[in-house]
């Protein structure tokens, strides 16, 4: 099943357990996927794209095989 919702700041920081600056962090530092949308000048990402982004982050990769 696909996710189309779009996600914020808010939302991805609340995904991910960290603060909605730390995310923008990320976007500047180019660690974060392209937006998906933007609307009225502020980033929207799918909910699939940022589950997608996650699954692939160095962090969680290590987990997986621990």
């Amino acid at each position: 099943m696909t996710d189309h919702g779009l996600w914020s700041y808010r939302d991805i920081a609340a995904h991910i357990k960290v603060r909605p600056d730390t995310v923008r962090s990320y976007r500047k530092h180019g660690l974060l996927p392209p937006p998906d949308r933007v609307e009225n000048g502020k980033p929207y990402w799918y909910a699939d794209t940022v589950r997608a982004w996650v699954a692939a982050r160095p962090s969680n990769r290590r987990r997986q095989g621990d």
